[in-house]
Formats: structure tokens, sequence, C-alpha cells
């Protein structure tokens, strides 16, 4: 990331982008196969034609591209300069077009109120400051306007493969947990405030050929597997595969793997 760009991620965030980043355009990969529950925040978040629409860490800009196909006009941010590259190219052709910025969810570049509806599809949770995030969700969403969030849940599928992968990370966990954002009473705390909120459960389903087709999917678009797995020794990757293969190994059907992993959509109304 170039100096100027850095500027406009804080601090404790940038280690994040270059690993969120590390992908690149493959990380297209990733939201395909999560893509029912991308299509199911941007369908309650009701965007209109002429809205005014923010989506928070948008990766490759799936969920700005599902909020612009509404006629929403449509503005996305993301901490990774490579993500915010691999978006714009994925976007061309998309009407209304799609204004893709280098940004950090905890320091939006946005006044007061400037937007009728925010989107974040397991994005914002990522965030290292859960509550300057939060507060700055609220400031720029205008009064009665919408927000609508993905969250993973904190006991589920995901919870499950990311304590694999966190057992072979050599660095500390962070300080607020990702997951948290997935129990209401948590969001309540965060956001209750600034917004009614109300909670629907959901569940994405992903389908995938063989344990080992899953693993270089991953391994080929996830930051933070690639960014893990290119810092271990041999012996260490060898060990890190075995756990993810054996993770996986519990969805294999007759068809090859069906992965379900549960997550919360967040619908708040500014007050």
């Amino acid at each position: 990331m170039s100096e100027h760009l850095s500027e406009r991620i804080r601090e404790h965030n940038r280690d994040q982008a270059a690993i969120w980043g590390a992908g690149g355009r493959h990380y297209d990969l990733v939201s395909f196969a999560i893509s029912d529950a991308l299509a199911h925040a941007a369908q309650r978040l009701s965007p209109k034609p002429g809205d005014k629409v923010l989506d928070v860490a948008t990766g490759t800009g799936w969920s700005a591209r599902n909020a612009a196909r509404f006629g929403a006009n449509v503005t996305a941010i993301d901490i990774s300069a490579d993500l915010i590259d691999a978006a714009r190219r994925f976007s061309t052709g998309i009407e209304p077009t799609i204004d893709y910025r280098v940004a950090d969810a905890e320091n939006l570049p946005f006044p007061d109120e400037s937007f009728d509806k925010i989107l974040s599809t397991f994005g914002v949770i990522f965030a290292g400051d859960h509550r300057r995030a939060a507060s700055e969700l609220a400031r720029v969403c205008r009064k009665r306007g919408r927000l609508c969030m993905s969250t993973w849940s904190p006991t589920g599928a995901v919870a499950r493969f990311f304590a694999v992968i966190g057992a072979h990370t050599k660095a500390p966990p962070p300080k607020e947990s990702s997951l948290s954002w997935g129990d209401p009473a948590y969001v309540e705390g965060l956001l209750g405030r600034e917004f009614k909120l109300t909670f629907e459960h959901g569940t994405n389903n992903a389908y995938h050929e063989s344990v080992e087709s899953i693993w270089n999917w991953y391994l080929r678009g996830f930051g933070p597997l690639q960014t893990l797995y290119e810092g271990l020794n041999g012996r260490e990757r060898a060990a890190l595969k075995r756990d993810v293969d054996a993770y996986h190994a519990h969805y294999q059907v007759e068809a090859g793997l069906h992965i379900s992993r549960e997550y919360l959509i967040v619908i708040g109304e500014k007050r």
C-alpha cells in the first residue's frame, strides 16, 4: 500500500489491510461461495432507485453490485487497495456506476448523514475497534435511514473454522472478536441507541467438489489463510492443511461437499 493510501487507514488496521488484500481479485471466489447470504442482506436493505447507499468493507464489490442492481447510487469502501482495484474491474458496465474508494470503516471520509442506507456484509465486523466502527455507521446514516449487515454466528460453522485456523496462528488474537457481531445482545450494545434493530437468522449453503478443491479454492483467494500458510514452514503447513481438510471432511455428501454456515442479518432503522 502506498504511503498516501495508508494514511487513510488507521494504524492498527494496516496489517489487516495487507492480509485481506493478499488474495487480490481471487477473493471474489470467497464472495461467490457466500453469495446467497450477500443477496439476503441486499434484499433486506431494500434499496430504491436513487438511494444513496454506502457499502462498508466491500471486498471485491459483490454487495455493492447487488445494491446497484436496484438502481441505487452506491459508494463502496475497503481498507485494501488491491481489493478496491479488483472491485472496479469486476464492476465494469454496472449502472449506476459504483464509486469505489480506499477508506477505513473506523474513519469514514464522509459528512454526517451522507447516506440513505448503509450495507456491510461480513465486513465491518473485522474492524479493530468495534465501537468506533459502529459509531461511524450511525454518523453517516441519515435520520430514518436504514442499516443492514450480515454477521457470522459466534457458535456456528465459521466459528469452528476460525478456531481451526487460530490454532495455527502465532500472532495474538484480536482484542475484539469479529464473531461478537453475531450476538444480538452485543449488537444492541453497539448500535441500539442509534438504531431500532431487527434480527433475522440465515444459513449460507456452498457446494464444492472435494476437500482438496475447497482447500485450493480458499488458499488462492482467502487472504487470512493464504498469509498464514505462507508464513509457516513445511511441517507447519502440512499440519494446517491436515486440520483444515479434517474440518471440511465433515461436510462430505454423496455429490461432494455441502458447507452450511450460520449467520445473522442485522437490520437497523435510524432513530
